[in-house]
């Protein structure tokens, strides 16, 4: 997957730690668990035409966390809304 700028950008993170740079919209969102008013961070990524095949092929789309404790997390296709 290639990041992407995600529509409405506020930052850019990770640059000074050595990554790439990964383009985020700062948001607040309605939460089931945690209430109204959660802050959320978006980033969009671009798949590149092998793995749309495999995605197409019915491959899982995998999300891989840095560290021991995993944050919520959520993922979707386009618009958040």
């Amino acid at each position: 997957m290639n990041i992407a700028t995600v529509e409405g950008c506020t930052r850019v993170i990770g640059e000074s730690q050595g990554y790439i740079g990964l383009p985020l919209r700062d948001e607040l969102i309605n939460c089931a668990v945690d209430g109204p008013a959660v802050s959320a961070m978006v980033s969009a990524w671009q798949p590149m035409p092998e793995e749309i095949a495999r995605i197409m092929s019915g491959e899982p789309i995998h999300l891989r966390v840095l560290g021991t404790a995993h944050p919520p997390v959520m993922l979707f296709v386009g618009s958040s809304e």
